[in-house]
């Protein structure tokens, strides 16, 4: 979810996470500095995550206490935003055991994903040779996200935030002319973050270039799929069933990747 300027959770997020330069092995007075930074999201905790269907598997630090992080956060009525991210989404981790499974596309190329989370499918596009850009609205991700790289890949990607309904100059300076590919996990969850997205996508993804995008289900997700292929997006829907439980109802439900091709200018937009 990516609400609008809200400036008392800004004031609070801002100073969780300042990008450093990346490196070539694990820099313990950067991990520390990490980790101070996150220390507003109450103790981490580090789970070993199995990243069907490919035979990897990841060890993610994440909140040790969802609830007492959403008991601590500003809850803004109009946006209905709340730090989702810091839960670890089944969605986020089987996108990220599909870039396991097949490197290839992300090897040597400039990736972007929307939306990291604690950084799961942030870490696999890593480990498969990407040149990654990571964007969220909320700080703490990115950190959280930095944090998880430089720990499994002993490198950080480039982060910048990013309020999808208002980007600013900055995210576009770093984006230029566009990504060849574009990452995104269970990334809508409101009817009116559909046309935003719609637009910062079309600026983003390079002609020929691909969106993978994961989704459970969601009529908001389902909504965006719909608009790119009336604008001539092409490219295959697969179905899975959820390598994990769902965080809220237990529930292994069924996940749709949908990795879709924007056509270049003067192609019809049929699917070879």
């Amino acid at each position: 979810m990516w609400p609008p300027s809200q400036p008392s959770l800004w004031r609070r997020a801002r100073g969780l996470f300042a990008r450093g330069p990346a490196a070539d092995g694990i820099c313990l007075s950067r991990r520390h500095e990490l980790l101070a930074r996150l220390a507003p999201i109450g103790p981490l905790r580090t789970d070993r995550i199995a990243l069907w269907p490919s035979d990897e598997s990841l060890s993610i630090t994440h909140t040790a206490d969802f609830n007492r992080l959403l008991d601590n956060s500003v809850y803004d009525f109009s946006t209905d935003y709340m730090p989702n991210w810091a839960e670890i989404w089944p969605c986020g981790v089987l996108l990220a055991g599909i870039v396991a499974q097949d490197p290839g596309p992300l090897r040597g190329q400039r990736v972007l994903e929307l939306g990291p989370g604690v950084g799961v499918t942030a870490v696999a596009a890593l480990k498969a040779g990407a040149d990654l850009t990571v964007a969220d609205y909320d700080m703490g991700s990115l950190a959280l996200t930095t944090l998880n790289a430089l720990d499994q890949t002993g490198r950080e990607p480039t982060a910048v935030h990013l309020n999808w309904r208002n980007p600013s100059r900055e995210f576009f300076r770093i984006a230029g002319d566009g990504f060849p590919l574009v990452l995104g996990a269970d990334l809508l969850y409101e009817r009116k973050d559909v046309r935003p997205l719609l637009a910062l996508l079309e600026r983003i993804v390079l002609p020929g270039g691909e969106l993978w995008l994961g989704e459970s289900g969601r009529e908001e997700a389902q909504r965006m799929v719909k608009a790119l292929r009336w604008r001539k997006w092409r490219g295959p829907s697969d179905r899975y069933t959820s390598p994990l439980p769902d965080p809220n109802y237990g529930t292994f439900d069924t996940i749709t990747v949908h990795r879709l091709r924007r056509p270049r200018e003067g192609e019809d937009g049929k699917a070879s």
